[in-house]
């Protein structure tokens, strides 16, 4: 078995147990999906409260964003969630596309697809279907999507570039997507980097920030916007079980950064009228906060 089939296989089994906790459980983990911290730390996710659509049944604490606030869906839109665990971003996202549009979740977790159809279920939404199947080979056919979202999921794939492939496929001309997910300034240390575990737990699969909106120019999208980035901490009793002492000081001193971002990316084509975005003034940090910035 190759690596990258073994990574998957970890993420899988990691993920299906999660499936069966609750998101107090999984709050207290790196991503939700990691060795417990003893602190209670939502290290990486956003908080949902108050948000349309939001059903606290589906939320397990997974995500690094809320990358539906910043995706521009309309009323009637056809809608793809990738790694939609147990629904919660796909009831938002029904939220904002009504009764007459149209959500596809894709899980390759048999246990989540299972939660999240409960949930749809108890919901009564016969608009909002969830399938089993990697999202580096998504069960969709080409041109299907108006809008595509995903948190803190991209991370998890060791091909970034085959899903972000896949999504150019999947999308309408003019559609676009706005994806949560975790990227890295720096270089993490190997311990961390080389740990299955760690990988699970979102960090240990994440790439370099440019490699990252660099994959996403090469698929062939067109405006390309940072529309929201914050640092992430890991906490010392997860750091811990894999750095010493040594090497967790000079980590924490160094200039390695670990990111959640919200980037949003269109396919060329004919459109309807564009979304208005939201997004957070990012030019202090450099990035570009307009599709006519140009810095994209």
């Amino acid at each position: 078995m190759n690596r990258d089939q073994e990574l998957k296989n970890s993420v899988k089994e990691r993920y299906a147990k999660i499936a069966e906790q609750g998101k107090a459980e999984n709050a207290a983990s790196c991503c939700g999906a990691t060795t417990p911290s003893n602190k209670v730390y939502n290290i990486m996710m956003d908080d949902y409260t108050g948000t349309g659509g939001y059903v606290e049944e589906a939320d397990l604490g997974l995500g690094c964003g809320l990358p539906t606030q910043y995706a521009g869906i309309k009323k009637g839109d056809t809608v793809i969630d990738l790694g939609s665990g147990a629904g919660n971003d796909c009831f938002v996202a029904r939220h904002e596309t009504g009764p007459e549009g149209k959500v596809i979740g894709i899980d390759f977790t048999p246990a989540m697809i299972a939660k999240a159809r409960i949930n749809a279920e108890k919901l009564s939404f016969n608009n909002v279907e969830f399938r089993e199947g990697d999202i580096d080979e998504m069960p969709v056919n080409e041109d299907s999507a108006d809008v595509i979202v995903s948190n803190c999921v991209l991370n998890l794939v060791p091909d970034k570039p085959k899903v972000i492939k896949e999504i150019y496929r999947v999308l309408k001309p003019g559609g676009h997507f706005s994806i949560s997910d975790i990227v890295l300034v720096g270089e993490l240390p190997e311990a961390l980097r080389e740990d299955a575990e760690m990988y699970a737990g979102c960090v240990a699969g994440a790439i370099q920030k440019e490699d990252y909106l660099q994959h996403i120019k090469d698929a062939g999208f067109k405006n390309v916007i940072l529309q929201k980035e914050k640092p992430i901490t890991i906490p010392d009793d997860i750091l811990e079980k894999y750095l010493s002492r040594e090497d967790m000081t000079a980590f924490k001193q160094g200039e390695t950064g670990i990111f959640s971002i919200t980037v949003y990316a269109e396919k060329p084509g004919a459109v309807k009228d564009k979304p208005k975005l939201k997004m957070v003034d990012l030019q202090s940090q450099g990035a570009c906060c307009t599709p006519d910035s140009g810095c994209c």
